[in-house]
């Protein structure tokens, strides 16, 4: 057990800010399979750009790592490319 004040200080900033980043962690991968989950292009290009963001602002803040957003990034740019645009009905 830590004995300065410092070190106590230390130890609860460590543990607010773990909390932050597994709270930032969990809501970058529900982004992500919110893109691989969904079958309709529009619906998938919107979540798209919000889970591009929470990975580059992931990335700038430190909490994931360059080549693992850059991975997921392919991924679901992959992934949307590969769905069909919804046909217009013709009457």
């Amino acid at each position: 057990m830590a004995h300065h004040k410092s070190a106590k200080k230390r130890i609860r900033t460590n543990e607010r800010k773990k909390d932050i980043n597994k709270a930032y962690s969990s809501k970058v991968r529900n982004s992500v399979k919110k893109v691989l989950g969904s079958n309709d292009k529009e619906e998938a290009e919107k979540f798209y750009k919000q889970a591009v963001s929470l990975l580059d602002k992931g990335t700038v803040k430190g909490i994931i790592k360059k080549n693992t957003a850059s991975r997921n990034k392919s991924s679901i740019t992959r992934h949307l490319n590969s769905l069909q645009p919804a046909k217009a009905e013709t009457k």
